[in-house]
């Protein structure tokens, strides 16, 4: 492999690595030996486990906001962006085994080790802030389209939308309910966002979407 090629295929294999497992129990040398190169050829790319995890994240972040352009598309309505995001959340974040809700392999492997590391903890707080312009657009979108009762601060309401979800995710792990879980989802964010009630459940989603890697 070339420089170019052996760099994109430790991102890759550190992403294999990070949704299998978690950020403490991957090493350097597990990494070398899974993507079958030296020592020497990581250091030569990266300085450290912390940089292969933060160029991972970009790399990983790429390829979701693809996805991410595709379920908020200007060709659906705001309540099928909606709903697609939503479908999203269900097959990407909680899956459908109990023993193993997905959630954000990242932000698992940051919250272990970003109060030691610096430069994990931003770039964890660089892809919160791109998800985030993503629920404000689409809180903006709902209430332009006369879908939402009175909103308030869309910045808070998107920042809310966030850590609800992330929270959710986290108590569907302690809980290991799914049925309850995919059922309580909904309601919340619909109640978040101060969606008018006869507008719940009402759009079907548009888009699929492949389980993450």
């Amino acid at each position: 492999m070339n420089a170019t090629d052996t760099r994109t295929h430790l991102l890759e294999t550190a992403l294999d690595l990070i949704w299998s497992s978690n950020y403490n129990s991957v090493g350097v040398n597990e990494i070398c030996k899974q993507a079958g190169v030296t020592k020497g050829s990581f250091y030569h790319h990266f300085e450290s486990k912390a940089e292969l995890f933060c160029e991972a994240s970009d790399y990983y972040w790429e390829e979701i906001r693809k996805e991410l352009d595709t379920i908020f598309s200007p060709i659906n309505t705001p309540l099928e962006q909606l709903e697609n995001w939503l479908q999203f959340i269900v097959i990407n974040k909680i899956g459908n085994d109990e023993n193993n809700v997905t959630g954000c392999s990242f932000f698992s492997a940051g919250m272990q080790s970003g109060c030691c590391e610096p430069r994990i903890t931003e770039t964890l707080q660089v892809m919160t802030e791109r998800g985030g312009k993503y629920n404000q657009a689409l809180v903006r979108s709902l209430q332009s389209g006369g879908f939402l009762g009175e909103v308030g601060d869309i910045e808070q309401v998107a920042r809310l939308l966030q850590q609800y979800v992330q929270g959710a995710i986290s108590h569907a792990r302690v809980m290991r309910n799914l049925d309850v879980i995919k059922k309580d989802l909904p309601v919340g964010i619909y109640k978040l966002i101060g969606l008018k009630p006869e507008y719940w459940f009402t759009a079907k989603p548009t888009t699929s979407t492949a389980p993450a890697p």
